[in-house]
């Protein structure tokens, strides 16, 4: 499983960098703040929304620890999907910054 840290994240889109992020949290974990510019679709959500995820592309999968966006990074590959990174820590860390 590729991963990314929320700093390299961070420092990445400091630096101008277009990214892919999707938010995999629930609907009342993300009102309460997403990285700027990542698309949020609740993990639950994934299978429904596949044609919102590009396919062979860097998409940063993000969650509150790391674990949800890990399950979803997992059934993402099983579809066939690559480029898949999972941003470790997840936005508990990412807060932290």
């Amino acid at each position: 499983m590729h991963t990314i840290t929320p700093q390299e994240v961070k420092q990445r889109l400091e630096n101008g960098e277009k990214l892919t992020i999707i938010d995999v949290r629930e609907q009342e974990e993300v009102a309460l703040g997403m990285i700027p510019g990542a698309k949020h679709i609740p993990l639950m959500e994934i299978p429904q929304r596949l044609d919102e995820i590009p396919q062979h592309s860097e998409t940063i999968l993000v969650c509150r620890s790391s674990n949800r966006s890990g399950r979803a990074l997992e059934y993402l590959e099983a579809q066939g999907f690559t480029g898949l990174v999972n941003m470790t820590g997840g936005m508990l860390e990412w807060e932290q910054l």
